[in-house]
């Protein structure tokens, strides 16, 4: 089969608006969630909107590998330094989702309803696969690892925004206080997992390249 080439500044220009896209949106959303989860007192709520300040702090750093991406002979140290700083940014919602989770069951702490909470919840599911699956396509034509990675932190947002909806509707349904600390923490080894996999740099299988 001929190999047909690809034309790498396109597709790098398309990662660069789709990075941009994460920037503005994940702003927008994470301040959302902040403030709902602030005035319910909603640790998956709260988490949900650091996970989108992660996410814009990976989407800089993605902006960043694909405006670089032309410099051939060194793509593959900016692919592993953009691979690392996106695990790092995994590991580190790890962390917090674990430690806020385990307070607030500890406390027995009570979050109020929240339909703004609700209603964003429903908004990240429609928008973040659209987003994830324009991410990865990019990653595989270049074969970024760090790409793909970031598409999986878009896919990490809607499994967050699925157990957040579960946490909230079940809380305002049925009182189930422990449900969101829990809901949130059904996520945390999986993050986990893939931030260690994203400092190892071995989240790109479907790439048509391998960073080492």
């Amino acid at each position: 089969m001929v190999k047909v080439p690809i034309d790498r500044q396109a597709v790098a220009k398309r990662g660069k608006r789709l990075e941009y896209f994460t920037i503005a949106w994940n702003s927008v959303e994470g301040l959302l969630a902040l403030t709902a989860g602030g005035f319910a007192g909603s640790i998956s709520l709260v988490g949900f909107g650091i996970d989108s300040f992660i996410e814009v702090t990976s989407g800089a750093t993605l902006l960043w590998r694909m405006a670089v991406d032309s410099e051939e002979p060194t793509r593959e140290r900016h692919e592993r330094l953009s691979l690392r700083i996106v695990g790092a940014c995994f590991l580190a919602l790890a962390a917090y989702i674990t430690y806020e989770s385990v307070s607030d069951l500890i406390r027995r702490a009570a979050p109020e309803h929240s339909i703004a909470g609700i209603i964003l919840a429903c908004v990240s599911l429609v928008v973040m696969p659209i987003l994830s699956h324009a991410k990865k396509d990019v990653g595989k034509t270049l074969g970024s690892a760090a790409m793909t990675a970031d598409a999986k932190q878009a896919d990490f947002c809607v499994y967050l925004a699925g157990v957040l909806l579960a946490g909230l509707l079940l809380n305002a349904a049925l009182g189930w206080w422990w449900a969101d600390p829990v809901a949130a923490l059904i996520m945390v080894p999986i993050i986990a997992k893939e931030g260690v996999e994203g400092l190892r740099g071995k989240v790109c299988n479907d790439c048509s390249t391998t960073v080492a």
